[in-house]
C-alpha cells in the first residue's frame, strides 16, 4: 500500500509502545486510526493524545483472545470510518521460564493472545477489506524469537514462529485478492512486554505485576533491562511506514541480527547435507512438490 492518506488502519495492542508509535507514524501519513487494546484506561490516554496532535483516531476496548471482541471492534471500525484497509495484528504477551516450570494456564494465555489473536484478527477483518475492492494490507507483528527460538522463552518463541509461518501462508492466499501481507520481526524495542502479565485475564489466572515478581526473584530484572534498553519505538514506527511503502514482506528493525538467521541457515544446510549423505536415503525416488 503505497498510498496511505485517507485510508483506515486497525491496530491491536495500540495503546502504547510499538502499536501506538506505528499508529502515530501512519496517522502522520494521513491514515485514520482505530486503536484497540485490552487496557482501556491506557487506550483512552492514547486516543486523546493523538487527537490532541490533530489526528483522526478512535479506540476500541478489545481482548484479542476473544473472537467476539474482534468482531465487535471490526463493526465499530466500519461504522466509524466506513472502510478498513489495513490491519496490524500487534498485541502480544510473554512469559519467561524453563519448559518444566511454565504452567499450562500461561501456555494457553500466550497461545491465545499471540497466535489465536492474529488468527482471529485476520479472519475477522479480511472480509471487510475484500468488501470494498480497493485492496489492503495485513501486517502481523512477530519477533526475531520466531526466526530463532531462545532458551526460557518457549511459548513466546513458538507463537512468534507460528505467526511468521502463517504470514507466509496468507501472503500466497491473499495476494491474488489484492491484499498484501507482511510480518514484522523486531528484536528488543522499548516496551512493557516484560510486564505484559499485568493485563493477564482472570481466566488465565489473573494479573501478575513485574515489580512484585522481582522483589521475590531479583534475577528477573534483566528481562526488563533488555527491553527498556532497546531501540526507541518512534524509530520502529518510522521503519514500519518505510517498509509498508516499499512493500517489504519481512520487516526487520535490527539488521545486525542477521547473524542469528545466518546461524540457523547454516544449521539447516548441514541437516540437508547429512540427509544427502545418509546411506538409508540413497536411491530413494525424488517425488512430490514442495510439500513432498
Amino acid at each position: 500500500m503505497k498510498e496511505l492518506s485517507g485510508k483506515t488502519v486497525f491496530i491491536t495492542g495500540g495503546a502504547e509502545c510499538i502499536g501506538f508509535h506505528v499508529g502515530r507514524a501512519l496517522a502522520g501519513e494521513g491514515m485514520r486510526l482505530m486503536l484497540a487494546d485490552i487496557d482501556t484506561e491506557q487506550l483512552d490516554k492514547a486516543v486523546q493524545t493523538l487527537k490532541g496532535e490533530g489526528f483522526e483516531v478512535e479506540g476500541a476496548g478489545c481482548d484479542v483472545a476473544l473472537r467476539s471482541d474482534l468482531e465487535a471492534a471490526a463493526e465499530k471500525t466500519e461504522q466509524t470510518f466506513g472502510k478498513v484497509h489495513m490491519v496490524i495484528n500487534n498485541a502480544g504477551v510473554s512469559v519467561i521460564g524453563s519448559q518444566q516450570r511454565i504452567s499450562e494456564e500461561n501456555w494457553r494465555w500466550v497461545i491465545d493472545v499471540n497466535l489465536m489473536g492474529v488468527v482471529y484478527g485476520t479472519q475477522v477483518f479480511t472480509p471487510y477489506i475484500q468488501s470494498h475492492g480497493e485492496g489492503g494490507h495485513i501486517i502481523n507483528v512477530a519477533s526475531m524469537a520466531g526466526m530463532k527460538g531462545f532458551g526460557l522463552a518457549g511459548p513466546y518463541s513458538a507463537t512468534k514462529a507460528a505467526v511468521i509461518s502463517l504470514s507466509e501462508t496468507w501472503r500466497d492466499e491473499l495476494q491474488p485478492q489484492g491484499i498484501d501481507v507482511s510480518v514484522m520481526c523486531p528484536a528488543f524495542i522499548k516496551s512493557r512486554i516484560y510486564d505484559s502479565a499485568r493485563n493477564r485475564q482472570q481466566r488465565y489466572g489473573g494479573p501478575i505485576y513485574f515489580e512484585e515478581q522481582i522483589k521475590k526473584k531479583p534475577h528477573l530484572a534483566g528481562q526488563k533491562d533488555n527491553v527498556v534498553n532497546g531501540i526507541d519505538t518512534e524509530i520502529a514506527g518510522r521503519r514500519f511506514v518505510e517498509a509498508i511503502k516499499t512493500d517489504e514482506f519481512y520487516i526487520f528493525t535490527h539488521p545486525h541480527y542477521k547473524t542469528v538467521v545466518d546461524g540457523r541457515y547454516e544449521e539447516l544446510k548441514k541437516g540437508f547435507t547429512d540427509a544427502s549423505n545418509s546411506p538409508h536415503l540413497k536411491g530413494v525416488e525424488k517425488t512430490g512438490g514442495f510439500m513432498g
